[in-house]
């Protein structure tokens, strides 16, 4: 297992860094690219290995993809020109992957298996493969499909009236990939409104979406066209740094290119709402997705509740605003979040075992956590990121106020989404 020394007890963080590319929205476009007709190029494509995953399994599909850097060019065949592969279809640690391309796959005549690592393996399918047999897919799998590996022999499929029972922009998508494939019209409707990339994107590529409320629409037998994408800078991601800023002392960061999409900006809400020194600069939009320029200085913070809408805007980040809610005054209750439980971990568990490591005051509930605000440095200790990226980076985060040393245990997990994370933070630490 790797591990690595953390760097402690930071005096100050400044300086400006480009923030990678979003990686819900770079899943999306090669996804999207693949079945659309003609060329598609990206930029700033996210060098993480969950996508390059993504772009594996569309290539053994048949889809020629050509990758220079964060460039990435594909050459859309459109769903008939996606062949059968030869070889199962390893997602990685990549829940994006496996969810969204199930539905994709479910309505093409073909046979494929696909399969995850560990933790994939232990995260719940039946919330896609149940809709998805609704419309008439065959998916077969561990316990009646609702763990990978796999099977699917794509079929006819007809469009569903879909209600979900959970807010999930992965659930949302899967479905609306098959409607694409689809006879007349499938709809998705969602307790909450969860993130909208797929619906932007699919708008990119010159495809009708229909929106109502909590209801998303599509009509199937449309074509879609290569286009251009610009991917932003992902918010998750931005959103350690964000905290780091907030909460280490004698700290001003500057995070450039930053995806301000809406149903993303929960830990912008939560920020501004403890008082944190936030500016939002440069707002404008390309790709039907609005892009700004974020400041954040070492602030006086507060406790807050944090509960129903904002949830889904916000899920990926709750791991580091349990950080960034030890540093605060008075108590952060969290609640309605019980979709940490099916992340890459238990991240109730996880976020309130490690961080207890480190000396927070912080405990769990069934649906979230209460974190009390102390205000204190944290201390050392050896903590895990459980092969969990958002776990490995908020624990980063934590030692840069921890008065002791702090060392990171499978640390390689970060690579998933932010490769470039520790080269960012060092040269930040460097500018302090």
């Amino acid at each position: 297992m790797d591990s690595i020394k953390l760097r402690t007890n930071i005096k100050g963080l400044n300086g400006s860094i480009n923030i990678p590319g979003d990686k819900s929205i770079s899943h999306r476009s090669i996804m999207l690219g693949a079945i659309a007709e003609g060329k598609t190029i990206v930029d700033n494509f996210l060098l993480g290995e969950d996508c390059l995953s993504t772009i594996s399994c569309f290539q053994k599909l048949g889809v020629k993809i050509t990758q220079d850097k964060d460039h990435v060019e594909i050459e859309g065949v459109g769903f008939e020109g996606l062949r059968e592969p030869d070889v199962v279809l390893d997602t990685g640690n990549s829940g994006t992957t496996t969810r969204l391309m199930v539905g994709l796959l479910s309505g093409i005549p073909i046979h494929t298996c696909v399969i995850g690592d560990e933790s994939i393996a232990k995260r719940p399918m039946k919330r896609v493969t149940a809709p998805l047999r609704q419309m008439g897919a065959k998916i077969d799998g561990r316990e009646d499909g609702n763990f990978t590996p796999l099977s699917i022999r794509g079929g006819e499929l007809q469009g569903i009236e879909y209600v979900s029972p959970v807010a999930s922009a992965q659930v949302k998508s899967s479905i609306l990939l098959a409607g694409l494939n689809a006879k007349g019209t499938t709809s998705v409707t969602e307790p909450h409104k969860s993130r909208d990339h797929t619906e932007r994107m699919l708008r990119a590529y010159g495809c009708e979406v229909e929106e109502e409320g909590l209801t998303v629409k599509v009509k199937g037998g449309q074509k879609l066209k290569g286009t251009i994408i610009q991917v932003p800078g992902d918010i998750s991601s931005a959103a350690f740094f964000l905290v780091a800023g907030a909460i280490v002392p004698n700290s001003r960061i500057t995070l450039k290119n930053v995806g301000m999409n809406p149903t993303r900006t929960g830990i912008i809400d939560v920020l501004i709402k403890m008082g944190a020194r936030l500016e939002i600069e440069n707002e404008r939009v390309e790709n039907n997705e609005p892009i700004a320029d974020l400041t954040i200085q070492t602030s006086e913070l507060r406790g807050i509740e944090i509960a129903g809408d904002l949830i889904p805007r916000l899920i990926d980040e709750i791991p580091v605003i349990a950080l960034l809610a030890t540093q605060a005054e008075g108590n952060t209750i969290i609640k309605d979040a019980e979709e940490l439980k099916v992340k890459e971990t238990n991240r109730i568990d996880t976020v309130v075992g490690e961080l207890s490591k480190l000396g927070a005051s912080i405990e769990p509930t069934d649906d979230g956590m209460i974190i009390s605000g102390e205000k204190k440095q944290l201390t050392g200790g050896q903590v895990h990121s459980h092969g969990d990226h958002r776990i490995g980076m908020m624990l980063a985060v934590a030692a840069c106020i921890a008065g002791d040393d702090v060392t990171l245990e499978d640390y390689a997990s970060i690579k998933v989404s932010y490769p470039s994370f520790f080269e960012h933070l060092d040269l930040l630490i460097k500018e302090g």
